[in-house]
């Protein structure tokens, strides 16, 4: 079997999932510490600063191409894998066996997987691909932070921005285990460990992304 048709296959796909996955999830822990400098309360100066870091630094940037990527990749290879397991049902229960087999969040991630997306399309449509588009013409960068202001004191947008962050974390419940087991790091060991830091991972990353929105909508910064 050629390294080809190895990936075409149902265990190549999840491979591809979890090293996707892992890279995501390093790729959420700087975005939620760049995010969090908004906190300081300084009028967006250190979150600026950060942003500026991340928008021109060389490594940063190429990382950025991959990061697009493995997120598109992710994205790819999860609707194929849920399409590919919704197509060997061949015949439906009367009864379901529910929770009994596995948690409903587990047997939804192509539902919440979608949710998702679209919540990440209007989050790069109002912030990321402009600045880039503004960078790339030479015009240099945005002012994200006023941006942000004006954007959350839209109580639409933030109901959006709240219902994104409750999907990443559904996702995130089952994401983030399932991406170390389907690399083999979940020894008897660590299992336990791994399972409680992705709880923990899923609960503090996507609160800190919601109270962004939430804190400039109420005004707790200026």
């Amino acid at each position: 079997m050629t390294w080809k048709n190895y990936f075409s296959t149902s265990i190549g796909k999840k491979l591809q999932m979890g090293f996707s996955g892992l890279f995501l999830i390093l790729f959420l822990i700087v975005h939620c510490y760049v995010n969090a400098q908004i906190f300081w309360n300084d009028g967006g100066e250190k979150f600026d600063e950060a942003a500026h870091f991340m928008g021109t630094n060389f490594i940063i940037r190429t990382i950025e191409i991959g990061l697009v990527f493995f997120l598109l990749l992710h994205i790819i290879q999860g609707l194929l894998l849920w399409a590919q397991n919704k197509s060997r049902r061949s015949s439906r229960y009367a009864v379901s066996a529910g929770n009994a087999t596995s948690h409903w969040y587990s047997r939804s991630m192509g539902l919440l997987g979608t949710l998702l997306l679209i919540f990440l399309v209007i989050h790069a449509s109002k912030f990321w691909i402009p600045n880039r588009a503004s960078q790339t013409m030479g015009n240099g960068e945005l002012p994200l932070y006023d941006m942000m202001r004006e954007e959350f004191q839209n109580l639409g947008v933030v109901i959006i921005y709240l219902a994104g962050c409750i999907s990443l974390a559904w996702h995130l419940v089952h994401g983030f285990y399932s991406s170390f087991q389907t690399l083999g790091l979940t020894t008897n060991k660590y299992k336990s460990m791994i399972k409680g830091l992705g709880i923990a991972f899923s609960i503090i990353v996507p609160l800190i992304f919601a109270l962004m929105p939430i804190a400039f909508y109420l005004g707790w910064i200026s």
